[in-house]
């Protein structure tokens, strides 16, 4: 057998060599850049508080006109104890004022004159009278007894076609503090959110416009609740912006026990704050 390795196979083992060597730092030095293609960023947590409830706030569909003056005037307020708003022009709802406007709409709504306080579950005689639910009884800002107010002034009067409007709706609308629609505004949400209904529908507000603002609303009202229920529609592959308000203000969302299997379903976004059903 010949001792000499033929000239080709010494090239050809010599470039191999080569190559490999050449491959090897290619990759040493590629390799950072390579590792920063491929792995993907990872996105920005989404800010569903800023989503939900937008910080500048939403100007809602309505004017207020007299109704605070009026409010104090007969005395369904004290204005000792609590200030309604005053502002005549178009309501705009934010963070800030959420609580004030609930309760300025709570006033109104349980004094205002409307067929659902009179002849509603409100009235049916196994709750024991109208008197006995927290919308009533704890309305303690009142002068005197809030029941002498109960349904008691004409300030706005609505067409047989609004009144329909406003009893249809309110039977769609519901809260998670409990399983009631607004028809049985038995809890200050509730008779608040009577009182914005009879002010769209009297306003001229279309019924898809009144659920749309009364979601902005119950955002407001209760911004954990649906701070969590964006969030749950995001992991089922939906935005809360385009979520249809009559299907997340009806019972399987926004009632209180929809409420609580939707949040099962995620890791909840707490302490936003709101919620609570006193003055």
């Amino acid at each position: 057998m010949s001792k000499f390795i033929p000239i080709f196979l010494v090239i050809a083992i010599g470039s191999f060599a080569l190559g490999s060597l050449f491959s090897v730092k290619l990759d040493v030095t590629r390799r950072p850049l390579l590792q920063k293609l491929l792995t993907k960023p990872t996105p920005a947590p989404v800010d569903y508080t800023k989503i939900v409830l937008p910080e500048a706030g939403v100007q809602l569909p309505v004017t207020w006109g007299d109704l605070g003056d009026k409010l104090v005037k007969t005395g369904v307020v004290d204005s000792t104890k609590f200030t309604p708003i005053t502002d005549p022009g178009r309501i705009t709802i934010s963070a800030q004022n959420a609580q004030a406007i609930l309760n300025s709409l709570w006033a109104f709504g349980l004094a205002n004159a409307n067929p659902i306080l009179e002849t509603g579950p409100m009235v049916d005689k196994q709750y024991g009278g109208a008197k006995n639910f927290a919308s009533t009884g704890g309305w303690t800002i009142a002068v005197g007894d809030a029941m002498k107010y109960y349904s008691k002034y004409d300030w706005v009067i609505l067409t047989p076609d609004q009144q329909a409007v406003v009893e249809r709706v309110s039977k769609n609308i519901y809260r998670p503090c409990c399983d009631n629609s607004t028809y049985f505004p038995d809890c200050n949400h509730g008779m608040a959110m009577l009182g914005l209904l009879e002010l769209m529908a009297s306003q001229g507000v279309s019924e898809p416009d009144m659920y749309k603002y009364a979601l902005v609303v119950n955002s407001y009202w209760f911004p954990d609740t649906y701070v969590n229920i964006a969030k749950y529609l995001d992991s089922q592959g939906k935005s809360w912006a385009k979520a249809n308000p009559q299907e997340i203000l009806g019972q399987n969302y926004s009632s209180s026990t929809g409420y609580r299997k939707i949040r099962s379903q995620v890791e909840p976004i707490e302490n936003q704050g709101g919620g609570g059903c006193g003055v």
